[in-house]
């Protein structure tokens, strides 16, 4: 007994198959159903697309004006910040010199005054004052017995000792440093070489 045959699929001739994309020859279907579905065109047109880019446009060009406003706004700030640093940098030490003032005020208001009153008045007078300047980082430079630098010294002259060459003898006006910046050079006498 001989065994059936499977059914076979029908032959397309040549003409046919070469009409077919190989999505509808797989599918079977004539390559005509494909063409008469009509085609949707998804994009869309130049004028939507020129009218979207616009939009996008003036949103940037709009963010570029905030950004430049805020820009120019912090730069405006910032120069009225350093005029009032430049205004009000003192106040700190104009406040603490106050109190310096009112202790000489109160000095020569009094009518009778003995040397001795006088003298531990003006000892007062200097402590607040040497308190108002150790607050506000303002120190002396006294540099007796010191090797003597050009950057925080001033010579005026130079005296015969038994110290070492360059080195501070005599002190005539002691120096000022504010933050470790020199506001006075110390006025100073140094010793000759020998």
């Amino acid at each position: 007994m001989s065994e059936p045959t499977p059914p076979q699929e029908p032959l397309l001739d040549a003409a046919t198959a070469a009409d077919q994309s190989p999505a509808d020859a797989i599918a079977g279907e004539p390559a005509d159903a494909a063409a008469s579905t009509p085609v949707v065109d998804t994009l869309p047109s130049i004028e939507e697309q020129f009218r979207a880019l616009e939009l996008k446009a003036a949103e940037h060009y709009d963010a570029w004006l905030r950004a430049k406003a805020d820009a120019e706004n912090i730069r405006r700030r910032a120069l009225e910040d350093v005029a009032k640093a430049h205004k009000f940098a003192v106040e700190k030490f104009a406040g603490e010199l106050l109190a310096v003032k009112d202790s000489l005020e109160a000095a020569l208001a009094v009518p009778e005054q003995t040397v001795d009153s006088f003298k531990s008045g003006a000892e007062l007078t200097l402590k607040q004052l040497v308190a108002a300047f150790e607050k506000n980082s303002l120190t002396e430079i006294n540099p007796v017995g010191e090797k003597f630098d050009p950057h925080r010294h001033q010579a005026i002259g130079m005296v015969d000792s038994d110290q070492e060459p360059n080195t501070v003898v005599t002190v005539l006006q002691k120096g000022y440093l504010i933050a470790e910046r020199v506001l006075r050079p110390a006025l100073v006498m140094v010793a000759k070489g020998k």
